[in-house]
């Protein structure tokens, strides 16, 4: 429990960090028509597959039966890379980042509540402070999306939270991440039967593809996984509101771009809303139980 503790905080950062990188890359490639949508997919979820082999290889106990993933959680999967990358076409990224996080959000909150958690008036306090700061930090940038656009980001978001509730319960991510994206596979291959024709590749698009499969997306998921064991799922549905954040970070750091004061506050808002549901429950009991 105690190494569970000390990892929690670091394998968050860095699956929150490796989210945004992801999503850098992703607007890299599919931004500047790079490579097409269904390429994207295709290589990304290869690379992962590729390198998640490799590390289980190099990391296998054969004293151990670690769990094997699911079909449900490799489908969700799919779904989420697939409609990810065909909504980026046709979605500014503010626009897309709303309508993703919010699905997100909706589908984790509200799967936590019909399994009967209810949420404490502090985690209200703390997920409408968050998003409120969210929806601040891309109103800039908010166009009116296409309806097509907007379907299918929309699954995305619930396919993701959906793969993220799944994998609550993993005892092994490393194993179950690596065997959810090799049964992508068959559908990998459909989709490849299906677009090959239509194939746009350039140089640049397919390594963005590879860097966002093999390091963001097969290495971020099984640390999202891991990191997932000490959250509830109101606190992952939460957190994951600071990908824009680092991903505008990341922008300041490394293309030159100016510290805004919306950043600033959106920044504030977001981190002290995650504090509240976080924190907000078990410092209220413990005011409560003070005073009595």
């Amino acid at each position: 429990m105690n190494r569970l503790i000390l990892k929690l905080p670091f394998c968050t950062s860095l699956a929150l960090f490796l989210f945004a990188a992801n999503s850098i890359l992703c607007r890299m490639a599919l931004g500047t028509n790079a490579i097409d949508a269904a390429s994207f997919t295709i290589i990304r979820l290869l690379s992962g597959i590729i390198v998640l082999v490799v590390l289980l290889k190099i990391k296998k106990n054969d004293s151990l039966s670690p769990s094997k993933g699911s079909w449900k959680a490799s489908a969700m999967l799919f779904l989420y890379a697939i409609t990810f990358s065909f909504s980026y076409i046709s979605l500014e990224a503010g626009t897309g980042a709303l309508i993703l996080f919010g699905a997100v959000q909706i589908t984790m909150i509200l799967t936590n509540m019909i399994s009967g958690h209810k949420l404490h008036y502090s985690e209200w306090i703390g997920i409408f402070t968050a998003f409120i700061g969210f929806i601040y930090l891309v109103l800039p940038s908010l166009t009116t999306p296409s309806l097509m656009g907007f379907i299918l980001m929309t699954v995305a978001g619930i396919a993701w939270g959906t793969y993220t509730i799944l994998g609550r319960g993993s005892q092994h991510p490393l194993s179950d991440t690596t065997y959810n994206f090799l049964r992508t596979l068959p559908f990998i291959m459909i989709l490849l039967a299906v677009t090959i024709q239509q194939a746009n590749l350039s140089h640049v698009g397919v390594l963005l593809a590879v860097l966002s499969g093999g390091i963001a997306s097969g290495l971020g998921y099984t640390v999202w996984y891991i990191a997932l064991r000490g959250l509830s799922t109101t606190q992952a549905a939460v957190v994951q509101l600071l990908v824009p954040v680092i991903a505008a970070i990341g922008g300041v750091l490394f293309t030159n771009e100016m510290i805004s004061l919306r950043l600033v506050l959106s920044s504030l808002m977001i981190l002290g809303g995650i504090m509240v549901v976080l924190l907000g429950k078990s410092l209220v009991s413990q005011l409560t139980s003070n005073s009595s």
